[in-house]
């Protein structure tokens, strides 16, 4: 049985000058990072550009010298690739945006096709007040509130896609809801009709 080396002593090979460290360390991570953005895009070559843009940022921060060892490698590489692929998308504006337009609308989920004028202007109003909420939520609380209930993820896929353990994206959950209800709280919004 071959005994394997750790990440975190591949790291400090690599920062020493170890060319051939950082290639195991991409070759022993390369399925399942490439796999995470791959589920994202849906696009392979997108999937190794982005790929290849994550390792030249770890490259770019293993060489300055501001990487902390926490023995978490890949969970950073990981929000690492998470990022990048936000920021394709951004790139792309294909990023669904809150502003109730058909692509990303929370009432085209609930879908009453004969809802009379006032009905559909109030609804609309409450999609605008929701998303502009969500629009205020810190950025790892939006982006599981949206996976969990726009997306319909598990906690488990969550998990998977943000790098972060299960208990992490449960608590970001929580808190998206207790500070959506602050929200409405303080603005005095009314969600019913």
């Amino acid at each position: 049985m071959e005994l394997q080396i750790d990440d975190s002593v591949l790291v400090k090979d690599y920062i020493k000058g170890n060319e051939k460290a950082l290639e195991v360390l991409i070759n022993r991570h390369n399925q399942r990072i490439s796999s995470f953005i791959y589920s994202k895009v849906l696009d392979k070559d997108i999937t190794q550009d982005i790929f290849q843009d994550t390792f030249i940022k770890v490259i770019n921060t293993l060489k300055r010298g501001k990487y902390s060892e926490e023995g978490k490698f890949l969970p950073w590489v990981m929000r690492i690739s998470h990022n990048l692929v936000i920021d394709h998308f951004r790139r792309n504006k294909r990023m669904p945006k809150f502003e109730g337009t058909d692509d990303f609308n929370i009432f085209s989920v609930i879908g009453d096709q004969k809802l009379n004028v006032e009905k559909q202007m109030i609804k609309d109003q409450i999609d605008s007040d929701l998303n502009v909420m969500i629009e205020e939520l810190p950025e790892d609380q939006k982006e599981v509130l949206v996976m969990r209930i726009y997306k319909d993820m598990s906690f488990k896929e969550i998990s998977e896609n943000t790098g972060v353990s299960i208990n992490t994206a449960l608590g970001r959950m929580r808190y998206a809801l207790i500070n959506l209800r602050k929200i409405i709280d303080k603005n005095n919004i009314v969600l019913t009709n």
